[in-house]
């Protein structure tokens, strides 16, 4: 799949789509970006999130740097939280080494989105905000997002005086099938509950996510701005469009336990570009790296479903111990020989919200084909 001096159109500006372009760029490639949006992150937009850092022993953050790609953005590590169940009882997380790093989303001027944007156009990388791709000649990368709903994000953005921290609830008449969480840093907050199902009531559920943190964590709220978001999660059977690479949630590359996207996301964007500078198969590499971890979170999402309030208890009273929640959640991501025997049967219970018939013609030129069949 080598192109010569061909080039080379990345669709999408997020953290996929700029990661291709980076690695493109950085081995001396033409390279023309286009977002949609008038600017990147634009749909995040001030959301704090989490940067995972349990995926790899190696820590995300020199994980980045061997991956050609910056880590010139506000990021702060987080060792330790709270996590509260159905009945209030409040669980300590507690890692040796950052959990995660909590980061900003959208276009300021420390987030992670304007960091890959300045270092790709340092590089030589045209990017044009405002252009939407809708067919391609020649080598291409395909990163534009999620193509359904499998799971929303919805809550504030706000000011706060409250510490920096993270918090967490897991109860389903807060998040039905997810979690609430409350993530603040340097007197920006976000508040948000994630669910799985009865989406029509979101409303409602935001409602009682934030009465619940104002009752456990005393939240204040100054200046709240309602924010929501949508998640999508799925593994491929092939993450190619004809012959183009597709990367981060177009494809489906996402945690479907949690909805930590950004590692498979950049992951899968430098990788999508070293297919096409060197003639690499996409997909293997794509299924050896990240394919066990995808199953596994898989996996996790069916269980944690079947768990029910009574079963999330338990679950989070394995916390109390003081047991390293890195190297826990580390492992609940392996491919064990039992994940591996659940993988198929959770690969059916979890079928998302979307068709997905991969297009096998080589001269297809959609960006979100429907004219191909598996």
């Amino acid at each position: 799949m080598r192109h010569g001096g061909e080039e080379i159109q990345v669709a999408g500006a997020g953290p996929a789509g700029l990661a291709a372009a980076i690695t493109l760029a950085r081995a001396g490639r033409r390279v023309v970006v286009h977002e949609a949006r008038g600017s990147v992150g634009g749909r995040f937009n001030g959301d704090l999130q989490g940067l995972e850092n349990w995926s790899t022993r190696q820590d995300v953050l020199a994980w980045l740097r061997a991956l050609g790609l910056t880590t010139d953005f506000d990021h702060v590590p987080h060792r330790r939280g709270t996590v509260y169940d159905a009945w209030g009882g409040a669980h300590p997380v507690r890692a040796s080494a950052p959990l995660f790093y909590m980061v900003e989303r959208g276009p300021g001027p420390r987030t992670i989105d304007s960091a890959l944007l300045a270092q790709a156009r340092a590089l030589g990388v045209e990017v044009r905000l405002g252009s939407r791709l809708d067919r391609v000649s020649g080598p291409a990368i395909l990163a534009t997002g999620p193509k359904a709903a499998d799971a929303i994000a919805v809550g504030y953005h706000f000011e706060t005086d409250l510490p920096d921290g993270f918090w967490g609830i897991c109860d389903n008449r807060l998040a039905p099938g997810g979690y609430a969480y409350l993530l603040i840093m340097g007197g920006r907050g976000t508040v948000k509950t994630c669910m799985f199902r009865d989406f029509h009531r979101s409303r409602h559920y935001v409602a009682r996510t934030v009465a619940a943190f104002e009752r456990l964590v005393g939240l204040r709220m100054v200046n709240p701005r309602p924010h929501g978001g949508v998640g999508n999660f799925h593994i491929p059977d092939r993450a190619l469009s004809g012959r183009h690479p597709v990367a981060g949630e177009q494809a489906g590359f996402q945690d479907t336990l949690w909805g930590f996207g950004m590692r498979p996301a950049l992951w899968s964007g430098v990788w999508a570009a070293r297919s096409l500078l060197e003639g690499r198969d996409y997909d293997r590499d794509w299924r050896r790296a990240w394919g066990g971890w995808l199953l596994g979170s898989v996996v996790n999402r069916m269980v944690y479903h079947y768990m029910g309030n009574r079963g999330m208890r338990w679950c989070l009273s394995r916390l109390d111990a003081g047991v390293d929640a890195r190297m826990l959640l580390y492992r609940h991501y392996r491919a064990t020989p039992l994940r591996r025997l659940l993988g198929p049967l959770a690969r059916r219970w979890w079928r998302g919200r979307r068709d997905d018939q991969p297009c096998f013609d080589p001269e297809c030129r959609c960006l979100w084909c429907r004219c191909g069949t598996s």
